[in-house]
């Protein structure tokens, strides 16, 4: 079982990082939030790590911190929560966000995640009300540098396509993105992009 994976980013999309760990290549599905802390290909980078074993494949997921692992074990552990799920929550609103939703029992920013609805929303609440996920953001991965941000090659249509592997709809992707360029600015990168974008959607309601 893969609990931990240090190595050189190999390539980098919003949603997985290959990283290259003496030569062999690990493909790891990872969160927007941890997305945001990673920096530019070739640079090196710890990840906690969770094995997903199902009889058909084995997955590998990757969190800049182990709050985060924490956070997408106790959900994936939910009836009618998968790894596609808690990962669209930790993109969403992050382990602080839904640490602060279970404390206040707010079950509609829960529903505004893509693969929720009230049901599974109640039980999120319900299941993790004794122990809600930490609220700390000790981890192994720095934030990036103003040196190492992403060329604005491409963000819009990289931050759309992020956010419908998410779940959210093409079209409401696309509203969001273009929403969050007007307001973050012309040389804003595809983090602020993605933020801006996320938070219009998860306050809004919108975009299943």
């Amino acid at each position: 079982m893969i609990a931990r994976i240090s190595g050189k980013i190999l390539s980098l999309r919003p949603d997985e990082v290959v990283v290259d760990v003496h030569g062999v290549g690990y493909r790891l599905h990872i969160p927007l939030s941890t997305f945001y802390r990673i920096g530019p290909p070739n640079g090196a980078v710890d990840f906690f790590v969770h094995t997903h074993v199902r009889e058909d494949a084995l997955q590998l997921f990757g969190f800049s911190t182990d709050e985060e692992r924490h956070a997408f074990e106790r959900l994936i552990a939910i009836s009618g929560v998968g790894p596609k799920i808690a990962l669209a929550v930790l993109s969403g609103i992050g382990v602080s966000d839904l640490a602060r939703a279970i404390d206040e029992e707010d079950r509609t920013v829960l529903e505004r995640i893509p693969g929720i609805g009230r049901k599974t929303a109640e039980r999120v609440l319900l299941e993790l009300k004794d122990r809600p996920p930490a609220r700390g953001r000790k981890g192994s991965l720095p934030p990036p540098s103003a040196a190492e941000a992403r060329p604005a090659v491409g963000i819009e249509a990289d931050a759309a396509s992020a956010l419908a592997h998410l779940g959210y709809s093409e079209d409401a992707s696309e509203r969001a993105v273009a929403a969050a360029r007007r307001d973050v600015g012309p040389d804003a990168g595809l983090e602020d992009v993605l933020r801006a974008a996320l938070r219009s959607l998860v306050r809004g309601g919108g975009g299943r």
